[in-house]
Parts: structure tokens; C-alpha cells; sequence
């Protein structure tokens, strides 16, 4: 692979005996891993594991995932192997109960799934994405993956101080120069330049400034990229030290791992290189920012608009398996969100643009509620609350690419049809026909006539799941 010179010699100033093995990786095949959602799949994989992630695993080759129903469902995310550290960060960190966290630059989701999979359900995540449509893909994965306790938003770092002192911990995922995806994306290369780079780093003290103010005191900043370039890594981390009053996270790193320490002043960064790890590069440091001012900025509020009457409320509880979740009405919708996070929502309601909160129970329509697609796939449904169809693979490829499927079924009005025990959405049972529910914008667009009989088999033996 042709690297830029500029950045050549700038790793072999960084890594000197290690640039030559650090420049073959470049040749090497690129390992695919995923991380499973065990909310929905609780089996381990006969595969490989990621050392740092109980969720991650390597697969052995890449299969197409577009034929896969499980990744529709939300069993599982393809995910880069080394940004599953941050499981490490949340396992060794004491966060207090109820804590608020916030993903800020989120999309596509990778880390706001993984988060929504670690922190206890007592906690709530914000997600958010500057880009219209790329925090809409962001809220269509945490949809699948089917966490009450989300709030999905699409707004600017800066809008975020009108919540101050509101968050327990902040993961900026920061826009970088994407050094540590030349291996994977040729694209990254063509796009690269030393101007660049600058201009991201620039970019990147910007939203670390803006977001500042919404973190605690005592609360945990993890700031990360996908870039080898110290400009936008380690001295992102002395300039936050001088902005701001932090201190320094010691993390335990084990030897097998392959992580790099490298140092920002006191304070440690953690490195991925692809001659080192099996995963693609990538940097991470954890701060804290001083001070032990651990109060809960929440407000109480006696009577909130957001909450359903109490008919409505009880229509939805009997579709819900966990009774923790209150029921709330936006517009003709009702919505499932933790009743302990209710004055929180209504705070993030007046501040921030909310593209989706909770999980959407249904609509109302007259005395009918007809439920939602996302309620399906999550797993506070209540799986005793409609009849279930169980669909083949093929029928179930027909059902996701929104096309009739005419299963067998006496049950009229909403089924609930599933593939291997893992809800896929809804049909309605007309008696003469089945309508589909599953939402136009979902469906597979990909020719999938030429996988039938043989070929699907051989694809999908590549899939680990199945």
C-alpha cells in the first residue's frame, strides 16, 4: 500500500525500530468482528474473542450481512475490535446509580450500543449526531438494539451547555483525519493531508470546549479517535489540561492486549497499532474532570405534559416486560422510558432537538394501538402479548425486503413473526392476506434472488449465529 510520505515519516520518527512491522500490517487481511447483543442472544459463539470486550468477537471471514436477519433484529453490531475498549473504561470506572451518560458524536453507534449494552438499566444514555441524516442511521441502530433508556438527539456540542453540570460521563469520539483507517478505506488516504489534519485537530479542542460545561464535577471524559496523529491524540490532551482542571485515569492494560502506552504529560493515552492488536488504529485517553461536586442536576416536576393518562397507560403496560418504564405520549404516540429519568427527558426536551426517546410502544388510532416496529425488536416486550409466526429464512429475507409473505396462521389481527426465536416485526392477519409492518425505510434493497437454495446455505454457513 501506498502511504503519504508525510505521514510515513512522521511513524517512523513515532515508532523507529517498530515502523518497518508497522508498515507490513498494511499488507495484512483485515479481521472482521462483531459484538453481540446478549439482551437478545444469550448463546457464546464457537469464535475468538476480542481480550478486552465479553461481547466482541472475531469472525473468520466477512460474509455478506445484508442476507443476515439477526443483524436486521439488533442481535448483533459489526464493529472495529479496538473501540471495544471502551468496555474496559465503564468495567473499571465506579459510575453512581442513575448516572447520566452522553455520546456525542454517536453515528453511526457503534459506542452508544455498546454503552447501552454496559451501563445498568437504572442509567440513561444520550446519543446524539450533528449531521441530520447520520444521527437518523444513529437512531434506527439504537432502535434495533432496543434500549428503553436512550435519547437520541441531533444537535451542535455547543447546544449542550444549555445542560450544565448534567452528565456522569462523556464520550467524544472525535472527527479525526482517520490515519487508523487507511488499511481499511483507500478513500481515507486520497482524502488525507497534513492541512487536514490540522483542521481537525483544531475542530476537535472546539467541541471539547463546547461540551465541557455539561460534565460534573468529578465526572468522566473519554476522548478518542481513529487517527495516529499526536496533534489531534496526545496534544488534544495536554491543551484540555491547560483549559481545564483534570486528572489523570489509570486503567489496568494487560500485556496480551497489545496496547501501547503513551503519554500526554501525567497523563496516560492508550494506542492501537495493526502490527500490535488484531483491529484497525485507534487512541483513547480517560480524564477526570476535578473537583467532587456529585449532586444530581434534576429537577422535580409534578405535573409533566409527557405523561399518558392513565387509560392509556394501561392499554401499553400489559405489551411491556418490565415494569420499571413509565408510558408517555408524544403526539399520537406512546413511548416506554424509565420512570427515573422522566425529569431528566423533560430538561433534554426544552435544551436539545430529540430525534427519538425510549422505545415507541405504538400509535394511537381511534381505540386501536398499533404497535411499533421498535417495540418488537426490544426486549421489554411482552412476548406473551400477541401470537407469534415463526418464519423460514426465506420467508424471513420476503419480510425484510417489505415483500407479501403468506405464512400459516390462524390468528387474525397483529402477529408477531420471528426467525429463530428472534422477533423480526409485525404482520397484521386480514384472513385473506397478511399486511406487513415493517417500516419502508428498513427494508433490503439488495437483489437477493440469486442467494436462494445453495448459495443462501453457503452464505449463511459463514455466519457464526446461524
Amino acid at each position: 500500500m501506498n502511504l503519504p510520505e508525510i505521514f510515513s515519516q512522521r511513524m517512523l520518527r513515532m515508532l523507529g525500530s517498530e515502523y518497518e512491522s508497522f508498515q507490513k500490517s498494511f499488507d495484512n487481511s483485515i479481521a472482521t468482528s462483531i459484538r453481540l447483543n446478549f439482551s437478545k442472544y444469550k448463546e457464546k459463539p464457537k469464535l475468538k474473542p476480542v481480550d478486552y470486550c465479553n461481547t466482541g468477537y472475531y469472525l473468520s471471514e466477512r460474509p455478506i450481512f445484508t442476507i443476515d436477519p439477526f443483524i436486521h433484529s439488533g442481535v448483533y453490531y459489526v464493529q472495529e475490535s479496538s473501540s471495544m475498549f471502551l468496555e474496559q473504561v465503564v468495567i473499571q470506572s465506579n459510575f453512581p446509580a442513575g448516572c447520566r451518560v452522553l455520546d456525542l458524536c454517536a453515528s453511526p453507534g457503534g459506542k452508544s450500543t455498546h454503552l447501552a449494552s454496559l451501563l445498568p438499566k437504572d442509567s440513561l444514555l444520550v446519543s446524539n449526531d450533528v449531521i441530520r441524516a447520520r444521527s437518523q442511521i444513529l437512531s434506527e441502530n439504537l432502535k434495533k438494539w432496543g434500549n428503553a433508556n436512550v435519547v437520541v438527539t441531533n444537535n451542535d456540542p455547543h447546544d449542550f451547555q444549555r445542560l450544565p453540570d448534567f452528565f456522569d460521563l462523556i464520550v467524544v469520539d472525535a472527527p479525526c483525519s482517520g490515519e487508523g483507517l487507511f488499511r481499511r478505506d483507500p478513500n481515507a488516504i486520497l482524502e488525507w493531508s497534513p492541512e487536514n489534519a490540522e483542521l481537525c485537530s483544531q475542530r476537535q479542542k472546539r467541541i471539547l470546549a463546547d461540551v465541557w460545561p455539561s460534565l460534573k464535577e468529578g465526572g468522566i471524559l473519554i476522548y478518542s479517535t481513529c487517527t495516529f496523529n499526536p496533534s489531534e491524540n496526545e496534544e488534544n490532551i495536554k491543551w484540555l489540561n491547560e483549559f481545564a482542571d483534570i486528572e489523570p485515569i489509570h486503567l489496568t492494560v494487560e500485556n496480551q492486549w497489545g496496547i501501547t502506552i503513551t503519554g500526554a504529560g501525567n497523563f496516560p493515552c492508550h494506542r492501537f497499532y495493526p502490527h500490535k492488536t488484531t483491529g484497525e488504529g485507534f487512541f483513547m485517553a480517560v480524564v477526570r474532570k476535578r473537583g467532587t461536586n456529585a449532586h444530581s442536576n434534576q429537577r422535580k416536576i409534578k405535573d409533566n405534559p409527557l405523561l399518558a393518562t392513565k387509560g392509556e397507560k394501561e392499554s401499553a403496560k400489559s405489551l411491556l416486560a418490565d415494569e420499571n418504564l413509565d408510558i408517555l405520549r408524544f403526539e399520537d404516540s406512546l413511548l416506554a422510558f424509565p420512570a427515573a429519568h422522566i425529569s431528566g427527558l423533560s430538561q433534554i426536551k426544552n435544551n436539545l432537538r430529540i430525534l427519538h426517546a425510549g422505545v415507541k410502544i405504538g400509535e394511537l388510532k381511534q381505540k386501536d394501538l398499533l404497535p411499533a416496529h421498535e417495540l418488537a425488536l426490544s426486549p421489554i416486550l411482552n412476548r406473551h402479548a400477541f401470537p407469534e409466526i415463526k418464519l423460514t429464512i426465506e420467508e424471513a429475507l420476503t419480510f425484510l425486503k417489505r415483500d407479501d409473505i403468506t405464512p400459516i396462521s390462524n390468528n387474525k389481527g397483529w402477529n408477531l413473526v420471528t426467525y429463530r426465536n428472534i422477533p423480526l416485526g409485525w404482520v397484521k392477519n386480514l384472513g385473506n392476506r397478511f399486511n406487513s409492518a415493517f417500516p419502508k425505510e428498513w427494508r433490503i434493497r439488495m437483489a437477493i434472488t440469486e442467494f436462494r437454495d445453495k448459495r443462501l446455505n453457503e452464505e449463511l454457513a459463514k455466519f457464526p449465529l446461524q
